[in-house]
């Protein structure tokens, strides 16, 4: 008897034995999960701040820039350029408002071999069905039915109001979109998802329907079609992005010069205008207010509603008495060499007042209070702030224009005009909306996969009469549901970490000088709290650069970093022993920037400029930008370009030797 108790006892305590370990076993692998788990999520994380950072940096450039651009428009008297589409009233006769529907069918010819939809007007349901069925199957809208498209566009544009009120009802609820950015696929799927538009159905698109992605041009033949069909139902807010200056420098109009050769000109002459007539913003219910940016402690949406909306072609070029005054407060800074940090300065130096919203004026100014310089801030601001936690209203520096604005601002703004609510865009979330303000500001952003693929959500939000907002997130999957998480935040690292690797290049000059003011003894190494120092000074992209460190430098055993393996994997894509380093980075630095000069002062879009307009565009922007390059320099550069001496160059063969190239693509490690 005592044998067997003694047998059930060793039993039981083996039994134990076997539970803690299959416990303790448990807890480890959850241990282990939760550590990778987070791993990734700090991985996913510093990566999206990496595209973030970067993408502003380069809106900051762009608002730097504006000044040249303006003066390049200005100044550019070729009877064929794109200044001269967009600045010439007697240019593209297609700019003659006289012109109806009847005149365009006699103008453009659409020949028997065109086997996409044929247009009439007024347009019908079944127009917009077969505008989907089209853009699914990657076919093109002719010419002259986008030109009527557009004409017809402006002509309903132009009835509508600058803020557009609408009211829901027991019956209906709003869908309210966010940037799309030319993703097309995006659209489809919230109209798979939601339904179309419908007088039951009813939208608000908050802007940003164009630049970055590949399909814009059908994103606004599809919205505007139905804004035709369904005026009362289909609502557009003008976004950041329409603009066509922003265009030149983010994809836009590349895109229609290259799908419609022979009417680009009239196109975008056409779609400047119509972008000047969107809305600036819409109230539901006199409640919710939705538009594109946000808002500063000025912000007088009487103001807004009041004033001229199509006057501003472009926020990128402000009214001429706004210039004049940034005028006499540039003769008053001295030229210095470029760089981020002096670029800043001379936007926001001493020598400026900098009022909350980040435009700039000259101190102590005795010129008189200009409405036009009143209606472009107004404008900037709502299209361009950002809200943030603190309280308060500061110039949105990240950007270069707006400002960030905190709650106390939303609140004034709720408390003077009674609202409750504030939608707006303009800004990349992972999940596809934030919530901030206590609940009072709702950031949605409709383009899903923005960075790469799998980076990020895309989301809308449905209003219903109690003005409860629901979201929906979904991700357009084309490539993702192949891989699990760890291969979709290594290919979101590695993209961004690409994208770094490239800026840190073509800064290299710079980081060489910042690097050496630390190294003292000239070892070549320096202590990893200096490197990331040195790196932010530079690059003033606010990044976590120490947990960076080990993705972008080598460090010895003594746990220093070696600063000039951050150049080790990267290297110029066509070396040319006529560009000395210095030149060579500089052009390399600039190249989005040259691209749009190049673009302006084209005569025929044949991607050929003289070596004399080469030249002096060179002067001008080397002067405006006061960056120190000696003209026989690039004088040898050009001449070595010209490979068949005809005295043109191919400024797209000339800029691609500029480019940055990886030695070596690194995998995404764990």
């Amino acid at each position: 008897m005592g044998s067997i108790i003694g047998t059930m006892g060793c039993s039981n305590s083996v039994a134990d034995r076997r539970s803690e370990n299959v416990i303790r076993a448990a807890i480890l692998i959850q241990k282990w999960y939760r550590f990778t788990m987070a791993r990734l999520e700090m991985r996913r994380r510093y990566s999206l701040s990496i595209f973030q950072s970067i993408e502003y940096a380069d809106e900051q450039d762009q608002l730097q820039l504006s000044s040249f651009f303006t003066f390049m428009l200005d100044h550019c008297t070729h009877p064929d350029s794109v200044s001269q589409i967009f600045t010439s009233p007697s240019a593209p006769q297609v700019m003659d408002e006289g012109l109806c529907l009847k005149e365009f069918e006699k103008k453009i010819d659409v020949p028997d071999s065109y086997y996409g939809p044929r247009l009439s007007f007024p347009l019908t349901v079944e127009d917009a069905n077969a505008l989907l069925h089209a853009f699914r199957n990657e076919q093109l809208l002719h010419a002259r039915y986008v030109l009527q498209l557009l004409s017809e566009t402006r002509r309903v544009l132009k009835e509508m109001p600058n803020i557009t009120h609408l009211s829901t009802s027991y019956s209906k609820e709003i869908t309210v979109c966010g940037d799309l950015h030319g993703n097309l696929d995006d659209l489809l799927l919230i109209f798979y998802k939601n339904g179309l538009p419908s007088e039951q159905n009813r939208y608000v698109f908050n802007g940003d329907f164009v630049d970055r992605g590949k399909n814009s041009m059908e994103i606004l033949i599809i919205l505007f079609a139905f804004l035709l069909i369904y005026p009362n139902d289909l609502h557009l807010n003008r976004g950041n992005h329409e603009d066509y200056i922003m265009n030149l420098r983010y994809g836009f109009t590349k895109e229609v010069s290259k799908k419609y050769k022979d009417h680009w000109k009239q196109i975008l002459c056409l779609l400047r205008d119509v972008f000047s007539w969107l809305p600036l913003a819409t109230i539901i219910d006199s409640k919710v207010l939705i538009l594109h940016g946000g808002i500063s402690d000025t912000t007088d949406l009487d103001f807004l509603n009041a004033l001229e909306r199509n006057k501003l072609k472009s926020l990128m070029r402000p009214p001429k008495s706004v210039r004049d005054r940034q005028d006499q407060t540039n003769k008053r800074i001295p030229t210095t060499k470029s760089s981020k940090h002096t670029a800043n300065q001379h936007l926001a130096g001493k020598t400026q007042h900098t009022s909350s919203s980040g435009s700039a004026e000259p101190s102590g100014s005795n010129l008189p209070p200009d409405p036009a310089l009143k209606e472009w801030k107004q404008i900037l601001d709502i299209l361009w702030s950002d809200p943030r936690s603190q309280n308060g209203c500061t110039p949105n520096k990240c950007r270069g224009g707006g400002c960030y604005f905190g709650p106390d601002v939303t609140a004034k703004l709720f408390e003077r005009y009674n609202l409750k609510m504030l939608i707006r865009s303009h800004e990349f979330k992972p999940e596809g909306y934030e919530i901030s303000h206590d609940g009072k500001v709702i950031t949605i952003f409709s383009a899903s996969n923005y960075y790469e693929e799998g980076s990020n959500r895309g989301a809308y939000i449905k209003l219903n009469p109690e003005l409860t907002p629901r979201f929906v997130q979904y991700q357009v999957s084309k490539y993702t549901r192949r891989q699990n998480l760890h291969e979709r935040v290594g290919t979101i690292e590695s993209s961004a970490l690409k994208s770094l690797r490239e800026k840190i290049y073509a800064h290299r000059s710079e980081l060489t000088s910042a690097f050496a003011q630390y190294d003292v003894n000239g070892t070549g190494r320096i202590s990893v709290n200096d490197w990331a120092a040195a790196m932010e000074s530079v690059l003033q992209l606010e990044l976590p650069w120490r947990m960076l460190r080990s993705q972008l430098a080598q460090m010895n055993p003594d746990g220093e970093v070696d600063f000039m393996s951050c150049f080790y994997d990267l290297k110029m894509g066509q070396p040319i022993k006529e560009a000395q380093p210095a030149l060579a980075e500089t052009l390399c630095r600039y190249r989005k920037d040259l691209e749009i000069i190049f673009n302006i002062i084209d005569k025929d879009h044949s991607g050929l400029i003289s070596l004399e307009e080469f030249s002096q565009t060179w002067r001008l922007f080397t002067s405006h930008l006061g960056i120190d390059v000696q003209d026989d320099s690039i004088d040898k550069l050009v001449l070595s370009i010209d490979y068949n001496k005809d005295g043109h160059i191919d400024f797209n063969e000339f800029l691609e030797a500029f480019h940055i190239v990886h030695r070596l693509e690194k995998k995404a490690t764990s």
